[in-house]
């Protein structure tokens, strides 16, 4: 038998990489982080348990990885859905409905990313968070930001707090307040994005019960 070329050997990592972070959400989703183990992860995906530490240093990694990639997934999924545009204000509505809807449809999940956060690491330094960034940068540039490098980490900011506002336990926030105030920072008319009132967001949460499309193992088109 033959050697494997390069670039099937790329495209199988590509896939095993694929189902840890895919694996990661599930499971932290449903048990929380600390519940839920490397081990775990790795039977979920299939793959073997030394397998996961060549691709992440540690659980903490690999979970906040798979978050950002659900996001930036998530974010992407709602800039593109049809009617397409390009009109600022309703994309920049769009990417506050994507986040605040994460917070109400993934509670535990964004509560246990939301905490890690706050651990020493901080911000992972990885694909999925950068392709995050740009997506976020490219909404707050077509909204008409004469200086991108400042009002993107605000909006940042704001999104985390209005994340975190909703998810503390026991005085959450209910997400169309927030949503309000977001809205009416921006000058956005509530019509814009998806109105928590409408039929598209009534049906969102089961929806989005299933995550592999947002981690699919074959091979997606290059992004810009």
């Amino acid at each position: 038998m033959s050697p494997r070329s390069a670039s099937v050997n790329e495209e199988l990592r590509r896939r095993s990489r694929e189902r840890l972070l895919q694996a990661a959400v599930e499971l932290v989703d449903e048990r929380g982080f600390d519940a839920t183990t490397l081990g775990d992860i790795a039977d979920r995906a299939g793959s073997a348990r030394g397998l996961v530490s060549y691709y992440f240093p540690g659980k903490r990694q690999l979970v906040q990885s798979a978050v950002h990639r659900l996001m930036h997934r998530t974010l992407e999924e709602a800039l593109e859905r049809e009617p397409r545009t390009d009109d600022g204000r309703e994309r920049l509505a769009r990417a506050v409905d994507a986040i605040l809807g994460l917070a109400r449809d993934r509670p535990v999940l964004m509560r246990q990313h939301m905490a890690g956060l706050l651990q020493a690491e901080g911000f992972v330094q990885c694909p999925e968070q950068r392709r995050l960034s740009e997506l976020l940068g490219d909404t707050v540039a077509r909204y008409g930001s004469h200086d991108v490098a400042v009002d993107y980490p605000m909006l940042r900011a704001l999104l985390m707090g209005a994340v975190f506002a909703a998810l503390v336990p026991g005085v959450p926030m209910p997400v169309p307040a927030l949503r309000a105030e977001l809205f009416q920072r921006y000058g956005l008319d509530w019509e814009l994005g998806v109105p928590p009132d409408s039929e598209t967001a009534s049906g969102a949460g089961d929806r989005d019960r299933d995550l592999s499309r947002f981690f699919a193992t074959e091979e997606r088109p290059s992004e810009p």
